[in-house]
């Protein structure tokens, strides 16, 4: 129940800390920021790696040969 209204916490503040930073911020130079910018309870989507031409060679030649 703590880590339940520690997340609810955070969710208020990472609002209210991207508000302020899209206040302040030059929007020519830097993209919009939202709130999961500023939550340490949001995790990051994981990037897949894609092998393309070159990288699939070496695979090939270590595993194949």
């Amino acid at each position: 129940m703590a880590e339940a209204k520690g997340k609810d916490n955070w969710q208020h503040t990472s609002t209210v800390l991207a508000l302020l930073a899209n206040i302040n911020r030059d929007p020519k130079k830097q993209k919009a920021f939202s709130p999961d910018d500023f939550n340490p309870y949001r995790k990051e989507p994981q990037k897949k790696t894609i092998l393309k031409g070159k990288d699939l060679r070496i695979l090939k030649d270590v595993f194949v040969r």
